[in-house]
C-alpha cells in the first residue's frame, strides 16, 4: 500500500463543473467496526453526473471525494470486526453513516434513517485507490461475480426495491417505464424477470442511444414522440384501460403528469427518479383513478442478497447497460457520456490494480 497518497475523484465546490482527478492523503487505518478497502470497481451514478453539473437536489458536504457504487478488496480489518479478513472480495452498501438507534434502524429499514448520510456526498466516497468502510455495509462477493459487475450492485438494488418491492409487479402485468437511464433499464430487466407481460420504455428523442439498449434488453415498444404517443399505445393494450404498473425514474414532473395519465384505474405508480422541479399540475387523477402513488428510495440488507444471488446466477446482467470501463484518468469522457445519452452507464477503475 502506498505511503503517501492516492488518486481521488473529487467533488470539491457547488459550482457547475467542480470536479477533478487529485492526489489526497490515505485515508488511515480503518476504525474498530471498519475495513480498509482497496478499491476495484465503482459505477458511475446519475446523481453524481448531476453533482458535476451543479443541478442536484440533495445536500453535498463538500469537498467530498465521489463513489457509492464500489467493491474491492479487503486490505486492513478493524480489531472489532468479525467475519471479513484481508483478500476478501467484497461489495459495499451506500449508507456511509446512519445513527442505529431510531425505529427504522432497528428494523432493519436504515436507509430511511434521518440522520443517514452517503458515499460520494454526505461522506467521501470510493472513487479513490481505497476507502473506509463500516463493516456493517460489507457483503461477500460470490465467486462467479466479476469487480465491475458487482460495482452495478447497488442500482440493481435501487431498482429491485422499486420494481419488485414497493411495485410488486406480477406475472401478467403490463409496465411502461419512464426514462430510459441506468435506474429505467435495470428496472426493465428485473420488471421482465418478474413476469410482466408487456414492458415499454418512454423517453426523449435525444434518448437514441439508450433506446437502442432498451431494444436489446428485449423491451416491447419504445417510445420517444411524448405522452399522446404514449396513451395511443396504451390504449392498444389489453382491455385499452391503462398500463398496470408506472415506474417514474425520469425524475422530471411532466413524467408523473404523463404516469397519471396512462396507469388504469387502480394502477401503481411508483417514482423513484429524483427531480427539484415543483409539480404545476392538478393531483386529481390520482383520486378520479384511485392510483397508488409511491417514492421508492435505496435499499437494505436483504435486497443486497438477493441481488447478488441473480447476479451470481446470471439471471441479471446489469453488464448489458454498460457502455465504457475506464480508469480514474479518463473518468470525464464517462461523466460527459451519461450526461449526453451516448452511453447508459459507466465504470471505473482504479489505475494501481488490474482488476
Amino acid at each position: 500500500m502506498p505511503t503517501a497518497s492516492m488518486a481521488a475523484i473529487v467533488h470539491y465546490a457547488l459550482e457547475k463543473y467542480a470536479v477533478e482527478l487529485r492526489e489526497v492523503p490515505l485515508p488511515g487505518d480503518p476504525a474498530d467496526d471498519e475495513v480498509l478497502l482497496s478499491t476495484r470497481a465503482v459505477g458511475v451514478c446519475g446523481s453524481e453526473v448531476h453533482q458535476y453539473h451543479n443541478t442536484h437536489s440533495w445536500p453535498v458536504n463538500i469537498p467530498v471525494i465521489l463513489g457509492h457504487e464500489f467493491t474491492g478488496v479487503v486490505t486492513a480489518v478493524g480489531k472489532s470486526v468479525r467475519g471479513f479478513r484481508e483478500g476478501d472480495r467484497v461489495v459495499s452498501e451506500t449508507a456511509a453513516y446512519i445513527c442505529g438507534q431510531c425505529a427504522y434502524c432497528r428494523t432493519g429499514e436504515y436507509n430511511l434513517c434521518p440522520q443517514r448520510r452517503g458515499f460520494g456526498n454526505g461522506m467521501n466516497g470510493a472513487m479513490a485507490d481505497y476507502v473506509r468502510v463500516p463493516a456493517r455495509c460489507l457483503h461477500k462477493l460470490p465467486d462467479p461475480v466479476s469487480f465491475e459487475k458487482a460495482s452495478l450492485t447497488e442500482p440493481c438494488c435501487v431498482a429491485y426495491n422499486a420494481t419488485c418491492v414497493h411495485t410488486r409487479v406480477q406475472p401478467g402485468d403490463s409496465v411502461l417505464v419512464l426514462g430510459p437511464g441506468p435506474i429505467g433499464l435495470l428496472c426493465v430487466e428485473l420488471a421482465k424477470l418478474a413476469g410482466a407481460s408487456w414492458v415499454g420504455v418512454a423517453g426523449l428523442k435525444q434518448d437514441a442511444a439508450r433506446m437502442k439498449v432498451a431494444e436489446a434488453l428485449g423491451v416491447d415498444r419504445t417510445l420517444t414522440e411524448g405522452e399522446e404517443q404514449i396513451r395511443e399505445v396504451v390504449k392498444s393494450l389489453g382491455d385499452g384501460l391503462g398500463v398496470n404498473v408506472v415506474i417514474d425514474a425520469a425524475g422530471a414532473s411532466a413524467a408523473l403528469k404523463t404516469a397519471m395519465a396512462v396507469v388504469r384505474p387502480g394502477g401503481q405508480i411508483t417514482k423513484v427518479g429524483w427531480g427539484p422541479q415543483p409539480l404545476n399540475f392538478s393531483l386529481d387523477p390520482l383520486v378520479q383513478k384511485a392510483i397508488r402513488l409511491q417514492g421508492s428510495f435505496s435499499h437494505n440488507y436483504r435486497m443486497w442478497e438477493t441481488i447478488l444471488t441473480l447476479l451470481a446466477s446470471g439471471k441479471l446482467d446489469p453488464m448489458r447497460i454498460v457502455g465504457r470501463v475506464e480508469t480514474y484518468p479518463n473518468w470525464r469522457p464517462c461523466f460527459d457520456g451519461m450526461a449526453s445519452g451516448e452511453i447508459v452507464k459507466a465504470v471505473l477503475t482504479p489505475s494501481h490494480v488490474n482488476g
